[in-house]
């Protein structure tokens, strides 16, 4: 297990999981009923309403990220059936580990990506520890050789981060690198505060895919 590099200063030190823990806590009052509401309308497909994916923690641990489902069921092996057939999806797959307009996204899911709804669940994972209000994007194990750089493993993956607000569909996975990067140089209480304002109004224009 790679051990971090990221801890000097108040904030890095305590500060940084002190903010986490006060925002989830007064941000669970508004969130977990509109999660509530979002579960019972996944689920009127008839599947589970919210799913866990293995995912790579702070210095290179696994835990399990939560999210609503927005995909349909077996979707991986409806990915690569999509991939195989079509070969501009395929680079754009290649590229970005995403795709604009991904098959696999069930109606509602198609909303709840577009505005980073089926992420609200990760608030759990922040409460827990594995995860923070602000860092990288976190990363899923199959992705680690795709990775370039060791800054990733230095923090708690984020629900936003300086990715998420800036290039967000437009990069390439690799170029995520050096995102977190800049998050490493400039990690502070203003900011993360600043980071977690210009989420709001990104989740708005409703960008996500």
């Amino acid at each position: 297990m790679r051990r971090s590099k990221i801890g000097a200063g108040i904030y890095g030190n305590g500060g940084k999981r002190m903010l986490d823990l006060i925002l989830v806590l007064i941000g669970g009052v508004v969130f977990l009923p509109l999660i509530l509401i979002l579960a019972a309308l996944v689920r009127l497909d008839g599947s589970s309403a919210i799913y866990r994916q293995p995912r790579i923690g702070k210095n290179g641990r696994i835990f399990l990220l939560w999210k609503l489902r927005s995909m349909v069921p077996d979707a991986d092996a409806a990915l690569e059936r999509y991939l195989a057939s079509d070969a501009a999806a395929r680079a754009e797959w290649d590229r970005s580990q995403k795709l604009r307009h991904d098959p696999r996204l069930t109606r509602i899911g198609a909303t709840l990506r577009r505005y980073s709804l089926d992420e609200l669940p990760q608030l759990w994972n922040v409460l827990m520890g594995d995860m923070s209000l602000v860092g990288p994007r976190p990363m899923m194990p199959s992705q680690r050789t795709l990775y370039p750089g060791t800054a990733y493993y230095d923090f708690r993956p984020g629900l936003t981060g300086l990715w998420q607000i800036s290039a967000r569909n437009d990069c390439s996975f690799a170029d995520r690198a050096s995102y977190d990067n800049l998050y490493a140089q400039e990690i502070s209480l203003a900011t993360d505060l600043r980071i977690l304002a210009c989420t709001v109004s990104v989740v708005l224009r409703g960008t996500g895919c």
